[in-house]
Formats: C-alpha cells, sequence, structure tokens
C-alpha cells in the first residue's frame, strides 16, 4: 500500500524507507549483497572515504505509471557511468548486471514509498561506494562498501514564472567532473560554498565555464544545461570535464526521434547564448528546469517566457521525456525497467 504522505508537496531531501542494499568488497571480491533496514554506516574512523574521500555516487528515479506499473529509467547508463568512475578512483567495480539488479531489488523492497502517478513526485535512488578499508598512506583503500538507499522526493528546482535564476561565478570549479559523479575531495564539497553563496543572492544555481579560458559554457554546479536557438535547434555543451548525463542524452535523442528537431553538441562560447531563445537546467535531480535569467558580472541575459513559466520546445521536451516515463509514450527498446 503506498504511503500516506502529501506527495504534491514533497520537497528534495531525505526521508527514510524502509530498506537499503548493502555489498562489501574484500580480499579482492564483491560478497552477495543484501537487504537492510539499518540506515547507519559503520566504519573505522582511519577509513580511507574519511582520510582521502574516495568515494562515488549515482543517482536515479523509479515511478510509478499511469497504469499504476513501477519502473525505473535507463539504470544501465546508470551502472556504466559508475563502473567508469570507479576505475578512475582506483575502486573496484561493481559489476553493471549486479548494479541494475540490486537497483532494481532496492525499489521492489521500498514499492510503498513510489509516489502515485500525477503528483509530480518520484523515488529517488542514490548508489553510492566507498572505501571502508583502513589506509593511512596515500593509497587505494582495499576493502569497499556499495550501498544503494532510497528516498521520495518532489522537485529539485522551483522556479517562477519565467524560471530560475544562474549566476556565472568569478571564478572556476575546483575540478572537472569527468566521467560521472566523482567527489574525490574535488568536487562536491568544493562547491558547498559557492552554491551557499549563489542562493544567498537569489540564484538557483552556478553557470561555470571552461576553466582554460573562461569563454565555453560548460554546466551547473549540480545539471547540465541545453539552449533552444530561434530556429529550434536543440544545443547542449561538448566538454570532456563536464557530467555525460543521462538525462541529458536522453532530451537530446528525444529532440531528434520523437519531435523531429535539429541537436547539436557543441562547443557554446558564452557570448553566443544571448542569441538563444530558451535555456533549461537537466539531469536527474533537475528533470528539465527552465532557466529565466543569467547574471554575469555586469550582463544579464533574460529568456522570456510570458508568464508561462517554459518555453515551448522546452515543454514539448518535458512532456514527451517525461510522457515515456509514465507510460503514456512508447519508450525506445531498453530504456524502462518495470518493477516485477
Amino acid at each position: 500500500m503506498v504511503k500516506d504522505i502529501d506527495w504534491a508537496n514533497l520537497g528534495f531531501g531525505y526521508v527514510k524507507t524502509d530498506y537499503r542494499f548493502v555489498a562489501n568488497y574484500k580480499n579482492g571480491a564483491w560478497d552477495e549483497g543484501q537487504l537492510s533496514t539499518d540506515e547507519k554506516v559503520v566504519i573505522n574512523e582511519c577509513a580511507g572515504v574519511l582520510q582521502y574521500a574516495q568515494t562515488c555516487f549515482e543517482g536515479m528515479k523509479a515511478y510509478r505509471t499511469v497504469d499504476n506499473k513501477v519502473v525505473c529509467f535507463r539504470p544501465d547508463l546508470n551502472a556504466k557511468r559508475m563502473a567508469d568512475t570507479a576505475r578512475r578512483l582506483v575502486m573496484p567495480v561493481f559489476p553493471e548486471n549486479r548494479y541494475v539488479e540490486a537497483v532494481l531489488k532496492t525499489i521492489k523492497a521500498n514499492i510503498d514509498w513510489v509516489p502515485p502517478y500525477g503528483t509530480g513526485a518520484a523515488l529517488y535512488l542514490r548508489p553510492y561506494m566507498f572505501g571502508s578499508g583502513i589506509v593511512i598512506g596515500v593509497k587505494p583503500a582495499q576493502e569497499f562498501q556499495f550501498r544503494i538507499f532510497a528516498t521520495p522526493v518532489g522537485a529539485y528546482f522551483k522556479g517562477g514564472a519565467n524560471g530560475v535564476a544562474l549566476r556565472v561565478p568569478d571564478f572556476d570549479r575546483a575540478a572537472p567532473r569527468g566521467t560521472g559523479h566523482v567527489k574525490a575531495g574535488l568536487n562536491y564539497a568544493m562547491s558547498l560554498y559557492p552554491i551557499q553563496e549563489a542562493h544567498e543572492h537569489g540564484y538557483a544555481e552556478n553557470l561555470y565555464l571552461d576553466s582554460a579560458t573562461r569563454t565555453y559554457v560548460e554546466e551547473t554546479g549540480g545539471a547540465n544545461v541545453i539552449f533552444i536557438t530561434k530556429d529550434n535547434v536543440v544545443v547542449t555543451p561538448k566538454s570532456n570535464t563536464i557530467l555525460p548525463s543521462v538525462t541529458r542524452r536522453s532530451l537530446m535523442y528525444v529532440a531528434e526521434h520523437y519531435l523531429g528537431l535539429k541537436v547539436e553538441e557543441r562547443a557554446i562560447p558564452f557570448e553566443e547564448i544571448s542569441e538563444f531563445k530558451e535555456c533549461a537546467l537537466c539531469g536527474t535531480a533537475a528533470v528539465l528546469s527552465p532557466v529565466g535569467r543569467i547574471d554575469n558580472k555586469e550582463q544579464t541575459i533574460e529568456f522570456d517566457y510570458n508568464n508561462k513559466g517554459i518555453g515551448e520546445i522546452s515543454k514539448k521536451l518535458y512532456d514527451t521525456l517525461l510522457g515515456i516515463q509514465m507510460g503514456l509514450i512508447e519508450a525506445p527498446e531498453g530504456w524502462i525497467r518495470e518493477i516485477e
């Protein structure tokens, strides 16, 4: 039975659910893993994650469709991305097929926490891995733990009638994201101060430019960015230092194959974005959130949606992707995994 929660007004935060998946790596192999009711993580004070931040994570969502099925959206791509990240951080890869199985098992165990269709909420899955073994010298841990917890969430960004506001900070990110959510003491922790500062000044996010020349658009701290030209071309930045977003890739496919639009993944000079008619943030948490304004020092670029809250093409992209996730529109093969 679905939990009795005010789903329509649910924020984006942590709510303890019934089960989480836990697997341990020791002596060169992963154990079978199991579901647990204990949300606490117990590790040694000298664990690698605490000393050298050897950890990574992913994020995805489960939905209840129009015909009341519970589904997960493209977990195989998250599995591959986490595997790539683990290799970069000298961590043992949790096998991709087992990753998907663990995600589906965690959703099934918490199926009563999957929000009803039409509420705008979802069950957010957070797979993560960390060095649990003792490390004092600067080297990788030898023992690791892989976990997945689930929490029901609402909207990540809440904009006004003309979308959220971004700013271009006068400093670079601490480090690129690379192949995935690489935390490793470089990324998200280092972004906490600038995002807090952005919020204090009324902005939803920071829009970062490339660190080499500070002339090309990259992404925000927590989402990729897409633009729509006046000729309805969907454009997204091409860079090897931004997150390969599952949502962005899906939206670009939707734009081309469902809506018949031209798409471009290319370097985007910041000076060009004033020529675009729409801008939006995209990601698992953000889904597709319209941007109304970007401030860069003394320059302000505005995207006017006439109090509709979202641009015409962005809305078509959002509605189509959501329709696929919710079972209203036929999905490409392999995109939807049903929880049985």
